[in-house]
């Protein structure tokens, strides 16, 4: 008879396996810089709950605008964010200067 405080290998082994795929998936930050009117990455991948952050350089505002959906205001020499909700792929431009692009694939 096994003491009651002896738990077999078996069991220790699926309670770390469900502790690694139940460990929640930490949001990141991923910055976009804005200089001489480009944003860089231009393209970025991130996941449902990530944050975008937008670094303005320029001398003057720009805006994260995606058409029939949201808008981040970016003053000069400072940064604006938006935290993403949902998954799918998004285009923005700047409204100020729309030959600014940018793409954003949410993944969920």
């Amino acid at each position: 008879m096994r003491p009651a405080l002896m738990v077999p290998k078996r069991h220790l082994w699926i309670a770390l396996a469900l502790t690694v795929i139940a460990a929640p998936v930490k949001a990141e930050t991923i910055q976009v810089t804005i200089d001489k009117l480009v944003f860089s990455p231009a393209t970025v991948e991130a996941k449902v709950g990530d944050t975008i952050e937008w670094v303005n350089k320029d001398m003057f505002a720009h805006t994260a605008t995606v058409m029939g959906g949201w808008e981040v205001m970016i003053p000069p020499k400072k940064s604006a964010s938006l935290t993403l909700k949902a998954a799918g792929a998004v285009d923005y431009f700047c409204r100020f200067h729309p030959n600014m692009k940018g793409h954003i694939a949410v993944a969920p």
